[in-house]
């Protein structure tokens, strides 16, 4: 089964980059190939935890294909997983954790997919590699848009070297 998998370092907060991955009514405005989302059914429990059943439709092309499915959030593990409910996919599933790092987080994404269609597979597996890189890249760019430039340096980096000079001062 072809799959695709990166860890990409961001300046922005893990909390901050897996509301913008679950904002998926956004999706149409700045993912590639993406045509629409409709939310079909959302739950949210107790502990903050969510599940969004939607229907996405995408297109490259002259292709037009529509799949389904459930997007299980977890706010207190900073990760979403996806699973495949129907569509042209035989199985999918698509990983999303938001690690905390120094100066942001590091956003590990991993996907596997099968398409029910050999003739699909053949077509569109070739593309899906370039296609996956690219949405990474669409969902920086929207942090950037969403959340501004970050900053260069750290408050924390700020202190540590004004205490650096400080030290240098003492005779």
């Amino acid at each position: 089964m072809p799959s695709f998998e990166t860890l990409r370092p961001v300046p922005y907060r893990p909390d901050a980059m897996l509301e913008l991955v679950a904002d998926v009514e956004r999706y149409p405005q700045f993912l590639p190939l993406c045509e629409s989302l409709k939310v079909l059914s959302r739950i949210r429990a107790a502990d903050r935890a969510e599940v969004i059943v939607a229907r996405m439709s995408v297109g490259y092309g002259p292709l037009r294909e529509s799949f389904t499915s459930r997007i299980s959030i977890d706010r207190q593990a900073n990760q979403i997983d996806v699973t495949h409910l129907d569509g042209p996919f035989r199985q999918l599933d698509n990983r999303w954790r938001f690690l905390p790092a120094r100066n942001g987080c590091e956003v590990a994404f991993f996907i596997a997919y099968e398409f029910r269609s050999l003739a699909l597979q053949i077509l569109l597996g070739s593309m899906f590699d370039r296609v996956f890189r690219k949405f990474s890249e669409a969902f920086e760019m929207r942090a950037r848009q969403i959340y501004g430039r970050p900053p260069a340096i750290e408050p924390a980096d700020i202190s540590i070297a004004a205490g650096v000079q400080s030290l240098r001062s003492i005779p």
